[in-house]
């Protein structure tokens, strides 16, 4: 499996970028420019990544395509469409976005998220997205949300038969889907469950952990890896049985000390049960 994460430290150039990634051992890694950069620019970016034996894990398209302001809405979509280009360009494993909420808050909790109508404007702006770009390099992408589709293994797989584009695929974030205290007590299960209906999907992952309070009604928390209850021996595994090459990505954190700490406790973890975790050159 190929171990990643984000990068707090400042670079002036795509050297000064590729020489961070080296000190971080990074051998996979987010989309370091936006749609935006020159070509020359995102060439050489490309260019020092392929030369350090790093891959560009995905590309994030962060924005609301289903958002009730149709103006929003219809930013939002052409900024999806110009980061799956920017990600097709690349050749990076998947441009990420979520489907978007139907509140005032992009990423927020909202009865209309689970509406059929939302559910249909999910599958329409997906189809969108990707027949407007038609990419032959990467994936378009939703990372699944506690709190809008996809929120399951099972409403993802409905959403690849309704979608129907070969170039929509998965991204993994299965803590985003521990949303009861059954998913969390039971976490080894939920996570081969992922992988058992995902698997042959899955484009790019996300590595994290959760923490349940001894609180009513209940409150699940994100935490850096190590410092929950995720089974991460099973899940190192069953990354490793489906892709050796896959990219792991480790989020959320305030400082780039943290994600060093993050980084070790995951491959401690997969020192000891011998799954390989690729280097950068």
């Amino acid at each position: 499996m190929r171990l990643g994460g984000s990068i707090l430290r400042s670079y002036n150039d795509p050297h000064e970028w590729i020489q961070i990634v080296k000190e971080l051992r990074y051998s996979a890694v987010l989309a370091p420019v936006g749609h935006d950069a020159p070509d020359e620019l995102v060439k050489a970016y490309v260019e020092e990544a392929k030369k350090a034996g790093v891959v560009i894990a995905e590309v994030g398209a962060w924005s609301n395509p289903v958002s009730k302001d149709e103006e929003e809405r219809k930013k939002a979509l052409e900024y999806c469409k110009k980061q799956l280009d920017l990600a097709d360009r690349i050749g990076a494993r998947c441009c990420v976005n979520i489907a978007g909420s139907r509140g005032e808050i992009w990423d927020g909790f909202y009865r209309d998220n689970y509406s059929e109508d939302t559910y249909a404007l999910i599958v329409d702006s997906v189809r969108e997205i990707i027949d407007d770009v038609k990419p032959k390099n990467t994936f378009y992408t939703l990372e699944p949300m506690p709190w809008m589709y996809p929120d399951s293994p099972d409403s993802y797989l409905r959403l690849i038969k309704d979608i129907d584009r070969k170039e929509f695929g998965v991204h993994l974030d299965f803590v985003n889907m521990i949303n009861s205290p059954q998913k969390y007590l039971f976490n080894d299960k939920f996570i081969k469950e992922c992988f058992d209906k995902l698997g042959p999907y899955i484009k790019s992952i996300h590595a994290k952990d959760v923490i349940m309070e001894n609180r009513f009604t209940t409150i699940i928390r994100e935490v850096a890896p190590g410092k929950g209850t995720i089974d991460y021996a099973v899940f190192l595994r069953l990354v490793e049985d489906l892709d050796p090459d896959m990219p792991v990505l480790i989020e959320h954190l305030d400082t780039q000390e943290e994600y060093i700490e993050a980084f070790d406790y995951i491959k401690t973890v997969a020192d000891r049960n011998n799954i390989k975790i690729k280097p950068v050159l």
